[in-house]
C-alpha cells in the first residue's frame, strides 16, 4: 500500500515538473497574456486592456519601427513598460519635451531602441531615460484580447509621422 502511494506521489511530482517546464518555455519563448496599465499608450491601448505578447521577435531581432513592445523599465527593473518603437539602432530621432517646447536630435546607439508612448503628453519613455537596450525587450504586443468589443490586431500609431523612414 505504501509503495502504491509513493509511486503515485512521485508520478504526480514528475508530471508537475514536466508541465511546469513546458509552461515556462511557452511563456518565455512563445508568448503570453498580460495587462497594460497606465495612460501612456492611449488611445491604442487603454488602462487595464489585456493583450497578447509574442516573444519570438525579440529572439530573432524581428522588432521593427512602429511595433508595440513590452520591456523591463530602465528606471525600475521590477516593472514592465508597454511602449511603441520609434527608432532602431543608428536612427536619428527628433526628440521633444512632453510640452513640445524643446526639440533636439538624438541618435540611437548600437544594441538599443527608442521607445515612446502613443500619448506623448502623458508618457515616461526614452525622452526621459534615453535609448533602451535591446536586451530589456520582453516581447512584441500585437493582439488586444480585452475588452471584447475592441478585440483584434493593434492599429497604427496616432503619431506615425514620428517614425517615417526619412
Amino acid at each position: 500500500m505504501l509503495r502504491g502511494v509513493l509511486g503515485k506521489t512521485f508520478r504526480l511530482v514528475g508530471y508537475t515538473i514536466q508541465y511546469g517546464c513546458i509552461a515556462h518555455c511557452a511563456f518565455e519563448y512563445v508568448g503570453g497574456v498580460l495587462m497594460c496599465s497606465g495612460p501612456s499608450m492611449e488611445p491604442t491601448i487603454q488602462n487595464s486592456d489585456i493583450v497578447f505578447a509574442e516573444n519570438l521577435s525579440r529572439h530573432f531581432y524581428g522588432i521593427q519601427r512602429g511595433d508595440i513592445v513590452v520591456a523591463k523599465s530602465p528606471s525600475d527593473p521590477k516593472s514592465n513598460i508597454c511602449k511603441r518603437v520609434i527608432g532602431l539602432e543608428g536612427d536619428k530621432i527628433l526628440t521633444s519635451s512632453p510640452a513640445g517646447f524643446f526639440k533636439s536630435h538624438s541618435y540611437v546607439p548600437k544594441g538599443h531602441v527608442w521607445l515612446e508612448g502613443d500619448n506623448l503628453q502623458n508618457s515616461t519613455d526614452s525622452r526621459y531615460y534615453g535609448p533602451v537596450p535591446y536586451g530589456l525587450i520582453r516581447g512584441r504586443i500585437f493582439l488586444k484580447i480585452w475588452p471584447l468589443n475592441d478585440f483584434g490586431f493593434l492599429r497604427d500609431s496616432p503619431n506615425s509621422h514620428r517614425f517615417s523612414d526619412e
